[in-house]
């Protein structure tokens, strides 16, 4: 779950098939005591919606890791290098978090964040309210020069071709690899 409309649905679901949730948050789902929980229930209201259900401890952990990098990117929330954020988030050593997501997700830490900032820069991009510099500024870059570089590296062409295309092909932050 990577937005408030997503836990919205998620929770309408789950009460509706007589679930009680006490908290939802990214990621995670706490039902109120007494709660006759059916996991498979669970699973397929999950899958249904497009979710998906995380139990094994490594990929929670996964899970918390991209979640962290995703609400850390909206809310402008890393004012520290990636590995103290995290490191600070987690209370995790910040070599085991990163050797544990390469070895899952195939790409470091470092090129998830970066896949997620390319993809906030594409939705900044199109609301066309901000110059380059200050999408940059806004994502954390020390210089404009530096998103450019990466935004064309990712997608093949430069933000203002991208801009001017109007064929905006983005990918949902939960679905970045």
């Amino acid at each position: 779950m990577v937005c408030d409309r997503c836990k919205s649905v998620l929770k309408s679901e789950l009460e509706r098939n007589g679930f009680y949730v006490a908290h939802i948050e990214l990621g995670e789902v706490r039902f109120k005591e007494g709660s006759d929980i059916e996991m498979s229930k669970i699973r397929e209201i999950l899958t249904t919606n497009g979710f998906e259900l995380v139990i094994d401890q490594k990929e929670q952990l996964i899970a918390q890791i991209k979640n962290h990098l995703i609400v850390g990117l909206q809310d402008q929330d890393l004012n520290q290098n990636l590995s103290e954020y995290l490191v600070d988030k987690l209370n995790k050593d910040y070599s085991v978090l990163s050797k544990l997501f390469s070895a899952h997700e195939g790409i470091t830490i470092e090129k998830y964040f970066i896949g997620l900032k390319i993809e906030k820069a594409k939705e900044l991009v199109q609301m066309g309210d901000r110059t380059f510099s200050e999408i940059a500024y806004q994502l954390g870059y020390t210089s404009s020069s530096h998103l450019a570089r990466q935004f064309k590296s990712a997608t093949g062409m430069s933000m203002g071709v991208y801009q001017k295309a109007r064929e905006w092909n983005r990918k949902p932050l939960d679905q970045i690899v």
